[in-house]
């Protein structure tokens, strides 16, 4: 069995968030394959439980802790060193020592990074086959927070936009493959780069369709005669902040005023205070964690995906429709999804959102509607053929 270097900025479980999802099934499926050696960090201090659960999958693993609050300040060196703030915030002594006794001894030729700021350990070394999952093009996540945020910050995220596209460039030409989660976002890499274009291409995230299926029998969390809008997400997330904001002090007044019974649920880990103030709003509900997002999913009438700023396939969206559920999401929220005749309706501004929330709730949730998104998700987005796809490219 060959040997592959992992590295991934996070680590990969539990799959409760879209990055975690992504990485958790790429590891699960290349353990198949290879014998894994992973380098890890851990954000949170709940997930160093879950370690005996990732070592199972590897042969040889390195767990290290990266306190938020240190590496934000510890990032700020990329104004001296004019680097991207993102590298320092993931620089590591301990994570670079091991890199290279693991490559030394298990004379390591495949490396397959998780975030492009992983590169950075592997960046002196030009004899290895570097496969560099960039999942998004964050640098113009950068750019549109930039667009969104004011003074100085506005400034901080054009910069880190600038910064961190002139870093994947360069790691980009380093490597034998670079993919991304979508289509789209490769072509928009590809118009950003000086990279060949044949060492650019994707390879869409999956679903699991054994554990997301309306079929299951679950018990409702929602109180009896009230119709309900759920949302679903890490609330951590900005993104996923500003889309449920937006949400609540534009689109569901409007709903309020034809539907009084409606209830609109934010269903996700880690609310900041601007999402707990929404709590605030009459008939709006922050779950925080759940142990389970699929009855949340499976018992509400519609499902909303209403973000501003985004990058790459929402997960969020698969499993909704994974679980037969009618969505009304903004343009962002489904780049990278070709939706075609599935019960998935786009709008932009907020009148149009309600208006469509509405016309979904007052219409029977037919047992089409579920077949259609299910089937769509089933044909289009597999992890085994995902998988499959990844494995070719690593070779």
């Amino acid at each position: 069995m060959k040997n592959l270097l992992f590295l991934a900025h996070r680590i990969p479980y539990p799959p409760n968030k879209g990055d975690k999802i992504r990485s958790y099934h790429f590891l699960k499926g290349l353990n198949e394959t290879y014998k894994i050696h992973l380098g890890t960090f851990i954000d949170d201090p709940e997930d160093w439980e879950y370690i005996d659960k990732v070592k199972e999958l590897t042969g040889t693993s390195l767990f290290v802790n990266l306190n938020p609050i240190l590496s934000k300040i510890k990032s700020l060196s990329g104004l001296v060193t004019k680097k991207a703030l993102t590298l320092p915030y993931y620089q590591s002594n301990q994570m670079q020592e091991w890199v290279d006794n693991t490559i030394q001894e298990n004379n390591i030729e495949k490396v397959f990074i998780f975030s492009s700021a992983m590169a950075q350990y592997v960046q002196k070394y030009t004899d290895l086959d570097l496969i560099i999952d960039f999942v998004d093009v964050d640098s113009d996540k950068w750019l549109q927070y930039s667009q969104k945020a004011k003074w100085p910050m506005n400034w901080v995220y054009k910069r880190e936009a600038k910064q961190l596209l002139a870093f994947d460039s360069e790691v980009a030409r380093l490597a034998k493959m670079n993919i991304f989660v979508s289509e789209e976002e490769s072509i928009l890499f590809k118009g950003l780069v000086e990279s060949e274009s044949n060492k650019i291409s994707f390879v869409n995230n999956g679903v699991d369709i054994a554990f997301f299926n309306p079929g299951e029998r679950h018990k409702t969390p929602y109180p009896d005669n009230k119709t309900i809008i759920v949302f679903t997400g890490a609330m951590d997330y900005w993104a996923n902040v500003d889309a449920v904001v937006w949400f609540v002090q534009e689109v569901f007044p409007k709903i309020k005023q034809t539907l009084g019974h409606v209830q609109f649920y934010i269903v996700g880990s880690k609310p900041g205070k601007d999402v707990l103030h929404l709590a605030e709003t009459e008939d709006v509900f922050v779950t925080g964690r759940v142990e389970d997002i699929r009855p949340y999913l499976l018992f509400s009438d519609v499902v909303v995906a209403p973000l501003l700023i985004a990058r790459g396939i929402q997960n969020k969206v698969l499993e909704a429709m994974a679980m037969g559920k009618r969505i009304v999401a903004t343009p962002q929220a489904i780049e990278g999804i070709n939706i075609t005749d599935q019960e998935v309706c786009v709008e932009e501004d907020a009148e149009c959102f309600s208006r469509q929330v509405l016309s979904f709730i007052t219409e029977s949730n037919s047992v089409d509607c579920a077949e259609n998104n299910r089937h769509f998700v089933e044909k289009n987005y597999s992890w085994d053929s995902s998988l499959k796809r990844l494995i070719e490219m690593i070779g």
